[in-house]
Parts: C-alpha cells; sequence; structure tokens
C-alpha cells in the first residue's frame, strides 16, 4: 500500500521509458486495486464474516464492536461514498455534511476534540473554523476520509494486524537484518487480505501474460505486499521473470546476501531502473550474459551474486523522457482529506500529476542524508525547456495540470527557468514542490513562480537551531529559513517545514527551544503546517561514517544478511527524546489550526520541561514586523 490518490512515480516513469524503446509495457497499481476491493458492498460482507468467525465479543476493540453494530450502515453507505471520493457523486456531500448518513465511528472524536477548543461558542463552531471558508465539499471529504480510516481500523484490529494504507506490513521490514519475521508471514496462512492480493495477482497474470514483471518498492510497507504477489505468481507461472527495485531496496538492501529473497523473485535491482531493465531484457533476449548485467542480485549455486558491469553507462535525465499513464484508469483514486490542513491536505487530495526535474540533489551536502547513495549524490538536471514538454505531454495524457514536483529539492535556478517557459508558452499549470529555504528565493524570484502556477512549497527547517543547522551542515540558519518561509507565504503560497527532534546533541532544551521558535513561524505566518520526524541515522550518511564528530557511539544492530539501514547509538548528550515526541505532535496539530498560539508552549507536555530559551519576539523581529502585528485572540489547545 502507498497511496490512494494518484499512481506512485515510478511505473509510469520506468513504462514510459521502455515504450519509448520498443518494450509492450502494462502497469497495475495494486494498492489501489486491493483497497477497492475492501471498500465495497462484497468487501464490508466480508470483513464483518471474516471478524465474527474470528474475533470473540469480549476481545473486540471499539473499531470493531462499532463496525459490526452498524454493519447495515456501511453496507448501504461504502459504495456511495467511495463514488463521491473518486469525483463522481458530488451530491451526496451535502447528505455527508449534514452528518446523518454516514456511521460516525471512533475516528470522529477527534471532531469532539476540536468542539471542546471552544467552549463558549455554538456547537459546530470547531468545524466553521476549519472548514467555513472551504465549503461543504471538502467538508464532505474530510468526514468521508474518517469513515474510511474507521473502516480501515476494524481491518486491522479484526483480520489482520499489518494492515495500514500506506504501512501494509511496515514491521516485518523496517530494519529487518534477518528475513525471518517475512519469511515466517509469507508462508504463513493467508489472511483474507492476503487472499484478496493473491485473487488480485491472479487476474493481472491472466489479462497480460508478461514475461517479466517488476515490483516498486519505494518503502518498508510495500516489501510484504510485493512478495506476497510474487509468491503467487511464482506458483502460477514458474517461467515468468520477477524483480524488486525502488527506494526501500535502494537504501536497506545493498548488502543483500539472503538466498531466501530469491525463493520469491529473481533479481533485485539498485538505484535508477532504467538501465538494469533494458539490461534484464536483453539477457532475456539472449543478447546480454548474465555477467553483463546492471546492479543487480540474483542467486547463483545457492548463494546470492552481484552483477555489475562497469562499462554501462546510466540514462541521463534528459534521456528518459516523460512518464506514461497507459492502462492507468485515473478515475479510480480517491481524493482523501484526512487532515483538513489546506497544505496537508496536497498529499492525499485530488490527482497531481508526478514529475521529477532533476536526478539526485543540488546541495547534497545535509549530514543526516543519503548522500553516499546515487538517488542523492548525482546531480543531473532536465533542461527546462525540455521539462515543460514533457508536462505538456502528461497532461494530454492524463487531462490534468497539475503537478508534484518530487525532487529530493528542486533548485531555484531551474524553477526559474521553468516558471519562465510556463509563463512564456502560456500554459495554466497548478504545481508543487520540496526546496530549500535558501536567500537565492528572493522575492523577484518567489513572485515568477508564483505567476506560473506555483500553490506550495515543502522544505526542511529540521531542528530549528542554528547550532545544530551548522553542525548537520544544512546550509541555512533558522533567521535565513524565516525570511525565505515568509516570502512564499507573503505571495499567497502555502509553506510546509519538515521538523526533525533527536538530532545528535540535541538537548532536551533545545528541543524547547526549537518549538518556541516553531510556535513564533506559525504565528508569524511563515508555515502553514509542519510535521516533526525523528531523527534516525542511516548508514548511508556522513555522520554514520564519523560518528564521534556528532558525539555519538554506534551501538548496533549487529551485521545481518538482509536489511541494513538504520543504526542504533548512544548520544552524549543523554536526552530522552521519547518523552518528547507526543507534546511536540499535539502542538503542532494544535498550532495548524491556529490554536493554542499564545499559550507557553511547555503546556504541551505531560512531563516538566525547560522553559524556552528563546525570546518571544525572536521571529517577527528577524522578518522585521515587530511592533506591526497585533496580538491574535488565544484560543484554548485541544
Amino acid at each position: 500500500m502507498t497511496q490512494l490518490n494518484a499512481p506512485y512515480a515510478a511505473t509510469p516513469c520506468l513504462a514510459g521509458f521502455l515504450q519509448r524503446r520498443g518494450f509492450d509495457v502494462a502497469q497495475a497499481d495494486a494498492s489501489l486495486d486491493l483497497a477497492l476491493r475492501l471498500f465495497s458492498l462484497q468487501g464490508v460482507r466480508e470483513i464483518a464474516h471474516e471478524i465474527r468467525a474470528a474475533i470473540p465479543s469480549s476481545k473486540r476493540s471499539p473499531s470493531i464492536g462499532f463496525f459490526l453494530e452498524n454493519q447495515d450502515a456501511y453496507e448501504q453507505t461504502i459504495e456511495p461514498t467511495i463514488r463521491f471520493l473518486q469525483g463522481a457523486n458530488a451530491s451526496l456531500a451535502y447528505r455527508i455534511a449534514g452528518r446523518g448518513f454516514l456511521p460516525e465511528g471512533p475516528r470522529f472524536d477527534s471532531l469532539q476534540q476540536l468542539e471542546a477548543a471552544f467552549p463558549d461558542a455554538a456547537p459546530g463552531a470547531g468545524l466553521r473554523h476549519l472548514f467555513g471558508a472551504l465549503g461543504t465539499q471538502d467538508l464532505a471529504r474530510h468526514l468521508a476520509s474518517l469513515y474510511v480510516d474507521d473502516l480501515a481500523d476494524a481491518i486491522r484490529d479484526g483480520i489482520d494486524p499489518r494492515f495500514e494504507f500506506s504501512r501494509y506490513g511496515e514491521k516485518l521490514a523496517i530494519g529487518a537484518s534477518s528475513f525471518d519475521a517475512l519469511h515466517a508471514g509469507l508462508e504463513a496462512p493467508p489472511t483474507m487480505i492476503d487472499r484478496y492480493l493473491e485473487e488480485l495477482t491472479a487476474g493481472l497474470m491472466a489479462h497480460h501474460h508478461p514475461d517479466l514483471v517488476g515490483f516498486t518498492v519505494p518503502f518498508p510497507g510495500n516489501l510484504y505486499g510485493a512478495l506476497r504477489m510474487a509468491r503467487k505468481i511464482r506458483r502460477l507461472h514458474p517461467t515468468c521473470r520477477i524483480l524488486l527495485g525502488g527506494g526501500y531496496v535502494n537504501t536497506e538492501l545493498r548488502d543483500l546476501a539472503e538466498p531466501r529473497l530469491f525463493d520469491y523473485v529473481d533479481y533485485v535491482t539498485l538505484d535508477d531502473g532504467e538501465r538494469p531493465l533494458l539490461c534484464l531484457a536483453e539477457h532475456m533476449e539472449r543478447r546480454r550474459s548474465i555477467h553483463r548485467l546492471c546492479r543487480t542480485f540474483l542467486r547463483q549455486e545457492g548463494r546470492v551474486a552481484f552483477m555489475n558491469d562497469s562499462e554501462i553507462q546510466d540514462v541521463r535525465a534528459l534521456e528518459k523522457g516523460a512518464p506514461s499513464w497507459e492502462g492507468l484508469d485515473l478515475k479510480r483514486y480517491l481524493s482523501l482529506c484526512e487532515l483538513p490542513n489546506r497544505m496537508h491536505r496536497l498529499w492525499s487530495e485530488g490527482q497531481w500529476n508526478k514529475l521529477m526535474l532533476a536526478h539526485g540533489c543540488y546541495w547534497k551536502k545535509c549530514a543526516f542524508c543519503d548522500t553516499t547513495l546515487d538517488y542523492i549524490c548525482r546531480y543531473d538536471a532536465v533542461p527546462a525547456a525540455q521539462l515543460v514538454d514533457q508536462m505538456e505531454s502528461i497532461m494530454r495524457q492524463t487531462g490534468q495540470t497539475g503537478f508534484h514536483f518530487t525532487d529530493e529539492a528542486a533548485s531555484p535556478t531551474l524553477l526559474r527557468g521553468i516558471a519562465a517557459e510556463l509563463i512564456r508558452r502560456k500554459l495554466a499549470i497548478t504545481w508543487w514542490g520540496n526546496i530549500r529555504f535558501e536567500k537565492a528565493f528572493t522575492p523577484e524570484c518567489i513572485a515568477l513562480l508564483a505567476q506560473s502556477g506555483c500553490v506550495a512549497v515543502t522544505g526542511g527547517l529540521e531542528t530549528v537551531s542554528d547550532r545544530l543547522l551548522t553542525l548537520m551542515q544544512k546550509g541555512i540558519s533558522v533567521g535565513e529559513g524565516a525570511r525565505t518561509a515568509h516570502r512564499f507565504a507573503t505571495a499567497g503560497i502555502l509553506v510546509h517545514a519538515y521538523l526533525m527532534y533527536g538530532f545528535p546533541t540535541q538537548t532536551e532544551r533545545d528541543t524547547v527551544d526549537a518549538l518556541e521558535l516553531v510556535r513564533q513561524l506559525f504565528a508569524c505566518e511563515c508555515i502553514h503546517s509542519a510535521f516533526w520526524h525523528r531523527f534516525a541515522l542511516t548508514v548511508h550518511s556522513p555522520i554514520s561514517q564519523n560518528p564521534k564528530a556528532y558525539g555519538i557511539r554506534i551501538v548496533g544492530p549487529p551485521p545481518g544478511v538482509f536489511a541494513r539501514n538504520e543504526l542504533f547509538f548512544e548520544d552524549a548528550a543523554g536526552c530522552n527524546h521519547d518523552l518528547l515526541g507526543r507534546g511536540l505532535r499535539k502542538a503542532l496539530y494544535n498550532y495548524m489550526y491556529g490554536l493554542g498560539l499564545e499559550e507557553d508552549v511547555r503546556v504541551w507536555f505531560d512531563e516538566q520541561v525547560p522553559k524556552p530559551r528563546i525570546a518571544p519576539t525572536k521571529i517577527a523581529r528577524s522578518l522585521g514586523l515587530i511592533n506591526k502585528r497585533g496580538a491574535k485572540r488565544s484560543r484554548r489547545p485541544s
């Protein structure tokens, strides 16, 4: 499971590249197929039957209990609601927004918490606060998303504890130095979800009759589903070749030595897929020996071997061409609204054409990043004119004019060139993507980006500490990041900040100071949404190459034969970051809805934390806003 609102970017990119080279290529989104099979009238009935047979009344969770008590209501509402989320049943919004159509289970408790933030207001003030300017369709989509989440919770609690929309079976794969847990799960009796996935696999194979099947595995939560499908293919069509690739493979399986993985697949390829796929195709056509494959693991005589012809050159970004969505029915995707925050909604709401402007990162210095790996360290940009050519090709295919640029960080120079070309061609598009909050984004540059259709940017402010930003070689300061973010916001562009806690040498006081600065960033309207990530030390980062420079000692895990990426470490600072995460997330939840911005940041933590050392006007002074803004009315935090 990856996402339900649009195809993941990898398969259209690879399909378009191979089609232009004369190959007969089909693509399918098994995540979407599985979701639509589950969220159907038949699916609801089978889910209820499975749960009643497996879970006694005394052991049913609140999600299960509510679902079973309201089974009739779910059966009546599931298919109309899914059609509404697909954009094909817009009039249903009025019934959903009226709060009498959908069964409202535990996920709807968040709405009650929101109402508690407005104790002196009339009933419904919380929802009006979120949706008053957005309208019936948006409110209905949020309620429908909570409804689908309730059903997903019942599936997880009653049928398959591994089930998640975006992290299915993730715990089996994440940090798995041993293949044992995955192997046991794959060979255990199938759950209902497994059976559905196997039936979908059999249908795809019968329809397409492929010689070679590739699975993109971008995240740990995709691996179990891919291997479950591969297992079925192996049993149905033993002569069909199967390969794995994608982000998870590229970061975690670089030291692969587990031969049992090849009971399910034939090949595992690293980094960009274009050249390895071409080499495999030539090998299957007997035009290339097995020793001249590109970045490919396989099993020989019971052991894992790595084949990589050093003379092979990678495919340049300019040579890859436009993605192809042929075979993917975009009308089937679901536009969800799980969080009402208008910036957060971009990830799950609407059908965005995903496009990468350049391979790699133009900065490639951040100490926490996988700077030793190809997807970061090899920067290769496509000229602006050719990128806009690709965008026009994509719009003709999909009928959609919205673009999500999926780069690690889009350079100001490249974005300026694209913006100028879009304006010159008079193309009315909407776009957003990831940037670095650097000073090259001048007011003039940002005005040009906004004119070309930029509606949102995301970027890392990380620890929001000048000392730590310098240590991690981020290349920006807190003040510079705030000023850049504020320029975007002033131009009417939504801004999302990626935040990090638990970085080496970061103390509890550092983290509380960071939250105070985040509060000020929201209060000064520099950012509209944000997300806290817990720092993870990866084997491919500069920190892991020189841990003493960052005051840490690596303590594990011991080397294994399967995945290797995240490392365990001891920090001389001795901060217990586990105690801070809940308070940080709670604060952000409120800040994103304009609540609690006048509160002392210590109110969000269950335990006593140090008083922040940051002056309450630091960001305002950095922006030149001091004495120019009136105090905002404070709302009680929820």
